[in-house]
């Protein structure tokens, strides 16, 4: 229990509290203990028994947790609660607020040497700075939830490795991404550690980066281990967010219904557990879905919704990444105008180090919609500018079709030779559809 082992502290902590009340050791100690006792327990010289401090602490008129401890009684439990708190504060968009009650938290849980309860304050100040796209703080919240929890068990660190990888991936360090997740699912597979929570936060957190990164072979798997995992889980807002993630792996294959069918049963989850930024997230992906089979109205009005909801919760990072979506929508459905509009108002927002693959589709819009406006001065310096970015990524997917765009673009303005070029790049990042260079894939668990 804290510092009971410890003679010492629970002798200043006595003596403390005994000055603090006017109390004399003999009136402390009588009539069970004598006062030479009380001395030598405030000397720390004595490992005071659990019946000596309970006669104590009853003459202090304190709680012997408190007097064993130096925590008020139920402080754990009370801090429980208010994290709870924070937690719906967060899931309901208004992230400045719950920053404010998770850092108090912390605050109190490392005062009083709650090691756990300080790390999921932490954890909640690292969502609260991803949400707001403070993506190094998030970082740095992150890792300070893993340095407290650095003696317990792997499992109860995942969702501080997870979180750390989250903000790799959304600062375009793809493979970093990867190589973290990967790494922590195997230690868990390999060493028998099956938290089927754990394993599933991990599975559902990796399918984003290895779709970018083109290895959607890897993507399925992690998503097919994800859905004979999700059973055994016990949190329901977990597997909403698997299910989420599952649809980019089913849209992939060409499955529509059941991409859209995951995305209904993660949807109902989070309306059931009002999480709002959660459920803005499966309008989006909603939206990328119904945009990629050619669905332009529902896309666009999914995508709206979605936009609506994180602008008004002040999720800058998403809603940057939604409108970037959205605006695509928009050109293919004849806006070029408000499209054009749309990215310029984000692209100051999206950078290699935030948000790097939407700061790329970005670029990568502007670039279509100055070559409509027959603007190839413009368009080139756009496409450039995007393949910069995604190469910095390692989006190799992505890379593959830009290059052809960019290919197109010097071959019509008679560049032939950088046309070339061009095609070979993106030919190379389709030499091996649906690998990588990330090495073995993660042991599984047994299921």
């Amino acid at each position: 229990m804290g510092d009971r082992d410890d003679p010492a502290v629970i002798g200043r902590r006595v003596q403390r509290l005994r000055a603090d009340r006017g109390l004399t050791q003999r009136q402390l100690a009588e009539p069970a203990y004598t006062p030479a006792y009380v001395s030598t327990l405030e000397a720390g010289r004595v490992r005071p028994s659990d019946e000596a401090l309970r006669h104590i602490a009853e003459r202090l008129g304190v709680a012997f947790e408190e007097l064993v401890t130096g925590r008020p009684p139920h402080l754990a439990t009370d801090l429980r609660l208010r994290l709870t708190e924070a937690q719906r504060t967060l899931a309901t968009g208004a992230a400045e607020a719950a920053a404010e009650s998770y850092a108090a938290l912390r605050a109190e849980a490392a005062a009083h040497g709650l090691a756990e309860l300080e790390a999921a304050a932490l954890l909640g100040l690292g969502e609260c700075a991803v949400e707001r796209g403070e993506l190094t703080a998030g970082r740095e919240y992150f890792e300070r939830a893993e340095r407290c929890l650095a003696d317990a068990p792997l499992p109860a660190r995942v969702p501080a490795l997870r979180g750390r990888a989250l903000a790799h991936y959304l600062a375009g360090e793809l493979r970093y991404a990867v190589y973290l997740l990967e790494s922590t699912l195997d230690e868990l597979n390999r060493t028998g550690l099956h938290d089927p929570d754990a394993l599933l936060l991990l599975y559902a957190a990796v399918i984003g980066p290895y779709m970018d990164l083109g290895a959607h072979a890897r993507a399925a798997q992690a998503a097919e281990l994800a859905l004979a995992l999700a059973p055994r889980a016990g949190d329901p807002a977990l597997v909403a967010r698997m299910h989420r993630s599952v649809a980019r792996t089913l849209l992939a294959e060409g499955r529509l219904a059941e991409a859209d069918a995951s995305l209904a049963k993660a949807a109902e989850l989070y309306r059931t557990l009002q999480l709002r930024t959660e459920l803005a997230n499966c309008h989006w992906m909603r939206g990328y879905v119904y945009a990629q089979h050619g669905r332009l109205a529902e896309a666009e009005a999914e995508l709206r919704q979605a936009l609506d909801m994180l602008s008004a919760k002040r999720a800058a990072l998403y809603t940057s990444q939604v409108a970037v979506e959205l605006a695509d929508v928009l050109r293919r459905r004849g806006e070029s105008g408000e499209a054009a509009s749309l990215l310029r108002a984000v692209t100051d927002d999206l950078t290699s180090e935030r948000g790097a693959v939407h700061a790329a589709g970005a670029h990568r819009l502007l670039g279509i919609i100055a070559e409509e406006a027959r603007d190839t001065e413009s368009a080139e310096e756009h496409y450039v500018r995007a393949l910069s970015l995604l190469e910095r990524a390692g989006a190799a997917g992505d890379l593959a079709d830009l290059c052809r765009l960019l290919g197109d673009l010097l071959r019509r303005t008679g560049r032939v030779e950088a046309a070339l070029d061009a095609y070979r790049t993106g030919l190379g990042h389709r030499t091996a559809p649906g690998t990588t260079t990330l090495g073995p894939a993660p042991a599984q668990p047994p299921l």
